[in-house]
């Protein structure tokens, strides 16, 4: 761990490559970029049209000669040249020049905890496409934990939970490393698909991509939890005969929707609690849950969680940018290694 964090200490720049977002933190300059992964090609001429917020924008509105792609699923890059070309576009020339200064340009990315070798490659050949000479990987567990200042380099128990767009971690930390961990395949899609299914079966509403996240926010306050409201006003497309309508959703149906993506994160929880030996369960009775992620302000989510596993469940601040923040406060040297020499060295 001393080793790593000098070698994240020489880096100039890191990414956190998410399905949802991709975030960049330039060492001396912060956050630089914060952008949804998404790039919208020509494919007449190949030409990137767009990336970003307004690639996002022309999902489900473009003519047919005209692409929107996501390169990165579940953390992993799934089209290597698409990510470049969408990574050059997100930092733009003036951050790019920047960087091509850098006589011996390093990079950090974040990467799911167990990614398997073709994802760590392509990870790494993604950066080395912007110039990078040498990448050094990081686990999204661990630079989230970081992120929102849980002690990850003590010898006690700290369970951090990652909330993707497709895929949920768990782990439990200690002295640095992971004790034990769990990559769950659930996360915000599965959520908003058993939404989108549920209003279509029952309702026979059919709602645009984008419409699933005004459900969350009108559920918010108190969320999908049985204190919250009883129904809520949707707009959509009627299965039938096409036309726009409205309808009330009994929010006690939204919540048995969703509830089977859940119990396979509930049970991802009881699986990592098990591998654990009892001194550090102990100290998640008092401590509990710290969640990071996008998917994390699903509203009323934190206290499904406490009422089924009957632990203290927390929210980090700004959830969804916890990660690239731990490898910005690693980049910027914020962070000391614990030295574990031998006795009398």
């Amino acid at each position: 761990m001393t080793a790593r964090l000098e070698q994240l200490r020489r880096c100039h720049f890191a990414v956190d490559l998410g399905a949802s977002r991709t975030r960049v933190y330039v060492r001396g300059a912060g956050l630089v970029v914060d952008q949804p992964s998404v790039a919208a090609v020509n494919t007449r001429t190949g030409a990137l049209i767009a990336v970003g917020e307004f690639a996002e924008r022309m999902k489900g509105r473009t003519p047919h000669y005209i692409r929107v792609v996501r390169p990165v699923s579940g953390g992993t890059v799934v089209d290597i040249e698409m990510g470049q070309r969408m990574l050059r576009g997100l930092l733009g020339d003036k951050i790019r020049r920047a960087l091509r200064r850098k006589p011996y340009l390093r990079a950090a990315v974040c990467t799911p905890h167990e990614a398997d070798p073709l994802a760590r490659r392509a990870a790494v050949e993604t950066l080395v496409g912007l110039g990078a000479r040498r990448v050094e990987l990081v686990d999204t567990l661990i630079a989230a934990a970081v992120g929102c200042g849980l002690p990850v380099q003590q010898p006690e128990a700290t369970m951090i939970m990652a909330c993707g767009t497709a895929t949920t971690q768990v782990a439990v930390l200690s002295l640095g490393s992971s004790v034990a961990a769990e990559r769950i395949p659930v996360g915000g899609e599965a959520v908003d698909h058993a939404i989108v299914q549920h209003l279509r079966h029952q309702h026979e509403l059919v709602l645009p991509g984008q419409s699933v996240r005004p459900l969350h926010i009108a559920l918010s306050n108190m969320g999908l939890t049985p204190q919250g409201p009883a129904s809520t006003e949707i707009r959509g497309r009627d299965v039938v005969t096409g036309l726009a309508r409205s309808v009330q959703v009994d929010t006690a149906a939204v919540r048995n929707a969703i509830e089977t993506p859940l119990t396979a994160v509930l049970d991802g929880i009881g699986r990592v609690l098990r591998e654990c030996p009892p001194d550090l369960v102990a100290d998640l009775v008092d401590r509990g849950i710290m969640m990071v992620g996008g998917s994390a302000l699903l509203p009323g989510l934190d206290q499904m969680l406490r009422e089924a596993t009957g632990m203290p469940v927390h929210i980090a601040e700004q959830p969804d940018v916890c990660a690239v923040r731990g490898l910005g406060y690693m980049l910027e040297g914020r962070i000391e290694p614990l030295v574990l020499a031998p006795i009398g060295a």
